[in-house]
């Protein structure tokens, strides 16, 4: 017998003034968790230059990822049961502590176990950071706050690169940790008085946390992570320990769900699984992050090795997309309001990105620069009107006492999306350059791994054979970004709409815990 449903929390009404304050607390949090993942990657030769830890650098991103992921769908349910001001404090302390932690990292092993503690803390940081937002704005009106929302991607997205690089030039490589702790502590003192009227614990009320399915969960992510991060790098696809992971993290999703099954009060509730809209839209979620990463790591890696230009031109021309995916966001956001809908959206930006990812295909290193910006500003439109509206129709979809667990689950599917995409997108451009020829002994795998620097010290000739194979090899690429945003439309046009919510409901009397 399942133990009787909690009440669903009760959120009072805000006014603008009082949103705008949760708001500042909020984006503190979320340049937390976004920045951390673009400022390490300056720091991360002189990292690893200073601990010698070369050969298991990419362990400090790794680590981060690793934790971040698995722990979001827990701090989305939790935050469910005890309400979002306790776990939003307890996120922003984890990761705080995390920081520090890295900062003081004298060993390599020190620091990818602190980025590990950093992730625990960072998982929590943007997807309950959403479910506040959607907590004090009712559906309908919540685009009118994006641009608000935007500032902080903006700054940890262009700012982050930047800081990094000054932080190591100017100071020290541990400064891209430290500087967490008082932009951390500004955002811990902010949400102590600004959340103070979020609901909740009710008094009284008692929950049953499902220790068992968040050990399974987890563990099953970070088998499936490790198989997309070591697949066809570190390992082949059908090494025995890929394939033993592979097969682990399926088997532990599928007794998870069991579990989810008899739970009194489950992680990842079996009733949202019900909700078509959830599904579908979760699953859109999923596959425009398939797309959209590969294409953030991918297309600089092209610009580098096709156009031949160097890896600081190619992260500014990386700029276009970004720009244009804020501008389709704010887009999609104002007019959900006028329009109360949010169908529309992906169902205009798929096709838009699906058919930038065709005349990619159509590119040379005669391409012009102007015109390949164009692409990137139409594919991340494509992209950005997709974003907001599959997270407020899933946020629309359900009750109030789900509405941590479903934000979480929306967060947690594009952060898989993204993995499996880089995965698969890796795979296909090895596989095309598996059947490239050698050139002055190198083969196309090996310059993929050496960049553009190994490219300039080949002859005129292989360099050539090089730069000729891999465009054919990317060609590959747009191809799979095509046919995933492609099947993403049909995807789309099964996406129930329900009216956008207009009003908050009144709260009733709750204490914090």
């Amino acid at each position: 017998m399942h133990a009787p449903a909690p009440p669903a929390f009760s959120q009072p009404v805000f006014s603008k003034r009082e949103i705008l304050q949760i708001l500042g607390g909020v984006q503190l949090g979320i340049f937390l968790g976004a920045v951390d993942q673009t400022i390490v990657a300056t720091a991360l030769p002189a990292i690893a230059d200073e601990l010698n830890g070369i050969q298991h650098i990419s362990w400090t991103v790794s680590a981060y990822l690793l934790t971040a992921t698995a722990s979001t769908p827990i701090y989305g349910k939790l935050s469910d049961l005890y309400g979002r001001r306790a776990l939003f404090t307890t996120a922003i302390v984890i990761f705080l502590i995390g920081s520090i932690l890295c900062g003081m990292a004298s060993s390599m092993g020190m620091l990818i176990g602190a980025r590990a503690l950093q992730g625990l803390g960072g998982g929590g940081l943007i997807s309950l950071a959403q479910t506040i937002v959607a907590d004090i704005i009712p559906a309908r009106e919540r685009g009118r706050y994006q641009a608000y929302m935007m500032i902080s991607w903006i700054s940890a997205t262009v700012g982050g690169p930047m800081l990094g690089g000054f932080f190591v030039d100017a100071l020290s490589w541990r400064w891209v940790f430290w500087i967490n702790l008082p932009v951390g502590l500004l955002a811990l003192g902010i949400a102590q008085v600004t959340l103070r009227r979020l609901a909740g614990r009710r008094k009284g009320a008692r929950h049953q946390i499902d220790l068992v399915g968040a050990a399974l969960l987890m563990a099953a992510i970070v088998a499936l992570l490790l198989v997309t991060s070591w697949g066809g790098i570190e390992l082949a696809w059908t090494s025995p320990t890929i394939l033993a992971l592979l097969a682990g993290g399926l088997g532990l999703l599928a007794v998870f769900a069991v579990q989810e099954l008899r739970a009194p009060e489950p992680i990842l509730p079996p009733r949202l699984f019900a909700n078509s809209i959830f599904v579908v839209a979760n699953a859109l979620t999923f596959a425009c992050s398939m797309a959209q990463v590969g294409a953030i790591i991918f297309l600089p890696l092209y610009l580098q090795i096709v156009h031949g230009v160097s890896a600081s031109s190619s992260g500014v021309l990386l700029a276009p997309l970004m720009l244009g995916q804020q501008g389709g966001a704010f887009f999609a956001g104002q007019m959900m309001r006028r329009l109360n809908r949010y169908r529309i959206f992906p169902l205009v930006g798929l096709p838009l990105s699906a058919a930038t990812f065709v005349a990619f295909t159509f590119m040379s290193a005669a391409t012009s620069t102007l015109l390949y910006s164009v692409g990137m500003v139409v594919l991340g439109i494509g992209f950005g009107l997709c974003g907001p509206p599959l997270l407020i129709a899933v946020q629309n979809s359900v009750e109030m006492r789900d509405m941590g667990a479903a934000t979480s689950a929306n967060a947690f599917f594009r952060s898989m999306g993204g993995s499996f995409g880089v995965a698969l997108i890796g795979s296909i451009l090895l596989a095309g350059l598996s059947q490239a020829p050698e050139a002055g002994g190198a083969s196309g795998a090996d310059v993929l791994h050496g960049g553009a620097a190994m490219i300039a010290a080949l002859p005129e000739a292989g360099r050539r054979l090089v730069v000729a194979a891999f465009g054919e090899s990317f060609r590959l690429v747009f191809v799979t970004g095509a046919i995933i945003t492609g099947a993403s439309i049909l995807l789309a046009t099964v996406l129930r709409e329900l009216p956008l919510r207009g009003h908050a409901t009144p709260a009733a009397p709750l204490a914090e815990p």
